[in-house]
């Protein structure tokens, strides 16, 4: 796995530079070395209208000889593009004429034009047969829209390969599949059902196009802890071999996970501290950092009160290793919100829990469909009669 590292999609790389690169709590100094190595991709890959944006954003520096020189060599590579595209169609068989055509595709890909690459990607599409050449097509159209963050265009594309598999398709394009859908769902706050996309690709993992293979480790982690319960939990992520030889090489995530199921809440707190740094400058996790947040202490706070029908909150805070003002605070949030089953006695400084009798709440969601029935019922027997 590991020689496989560097193999990232190259403008996924370029799209984490530009996150930090715009983000407000990158230090200057790094965001000089990121300017750097962002205009040094926009040149090597002719990318017109990204340079165009950053530099209007005042992210760059436009120079008005750079832009010249970039369009020029698109116009030339372009020109010798179609010179092949028309050589194939005169000269050349089927599968000539589909690669000239997906070279075009590749290469507006790599100009960052979005939309003559999805054009394009179309116009090969046509010329394709098989259904795994197919699935590429589609794999391509689903980096385009990971480069954009364009939610609407990857769910489309998900979709449209779901249905490409109907017709056929490998179990490695359908694995590679699964890791695609599942950053889509995390990146759009669906959390338990991106857990289980990724438990089910942790042994067939070779996404490595998208991101390493420790950073989806990473993924899995922080959305199986706040999908899974306790036993899941223990069976799938602490005890997963393939989890266990990765885990260790991730600052604070062995500690995150392992302290939160053996109940050591002062060293998950120590964890959880250093980690919010690395999901703050996530680009796909940092507009969820708030929501995660809030959603691990959720977690972390009911399975400590799951074991007790009432603790005093001087015990709960020397637990977790902060003071009783703060849990007092979080837990007045937490109640408040319906998070936690529980009522704060201020006088006597001791947390009750009220879990929920689950058999109560059926009972009384078939007593109030039963009187819905019965009026239903009274009302129909009372149009008969007429």
């Amino acid at each position: 796995m590991e020689a496989k590292e560097d193999s990232q999609n190259e403008h996924l790389k370029l799209a984490n530079k530009i996150f930090h690169l715009t983000h407000p709590d990158v230090e200057d100094i790094e965001k000089v070395r990121l300017k750097d190595e962002v205009l040094s991709s926009i040149k090597s890959d002719f990318m017109v209208s990204l340079y165009e944006t950053l530099a209007g954003d005042g992210v760059l520096e436009l120079d008005q000889s750079v832009l010249d020189s970039m369009r020029k060599s698109i116009e030339d590579e372009l020109k010798k593009l179609d010179e092949k595209i028309a050589d194939a169609e005169e000269n050349l068989g089927e599968s000539e004429v589909r690669e000239a055509h997906l070279a075009k595709s590749l290469f507006y890909i790599r100009t960052g034009d979005k939309d003559k690459a999805l054009e394009q990607l179309k116009v090969t599409e046509t010329k394709t047969v098989a259904v795994g050449q197919k699935m590429d097509l589609v794999f391509f159209t689903l980096q385009v829209g990971l480069f954009d963050m364009d939610f609407d265009l990857i769910s489309k594309s998900i979709d449209k390969a779901k249905n490409l598999f109907e017709e056929g398709g490998d179990w490695e394009r359908k694995n590679r599949l699964k890791v695609y859908e599942g950053l889509y769902c995390m990146s759009t706050r669906n959390f338990k059902k991106a857990a289980s996309l990724f438990l089910d690709s942790i042994s067939t993992f070779t996404t490595y196009e998208l991101f390493p293979y420790d950073t989806f480790i990473f993924y899995t982690v922080l959305t199986s802890i706040i999908s899974l319960d306790r036993v899941s939990l223990k069976q799938k992520v602490v005890d997963a071999p393939e989890i266990l030889t990765v885990i260790g090489k991730i600052p604070h995530l062995s500690e995150f996970l392992n302290s939160l199921y053996d109940c050591q809440y002062k060293s998950f707190f120590s964890a959880f501290a250093g980690l919010t740094e690395q999901i703050k400058f996530d680009r796909y996790l940092h507009r969820h950092f708030r929501y995660y947040m809030r959603e691990v202490r959720t977690v972390v706070y009911s399975q400590f009160l799951e074991s007790y029908k009432s603790v005093t909150i001087e015990a709960m805070a020397k637990a977790f290793g902060v003071t009783v003002e703060f849990i007092d605070l979080e837990l007045s949030r937490f109640i408040a919100a319906g998070k936690l089953h529980c009522k704060i006695d201020k006088v006597a400084g001791v947390l009750e829990t009220n879990r929920p009798d689950a058999k109560n709440a059926l009972y009384q969601a078939t007593i109030k469909q039963g009187d819905f029935l019965l009026n239903r019922i009274q009302k129909l027997s009372r149009v008969i009669d007429l």
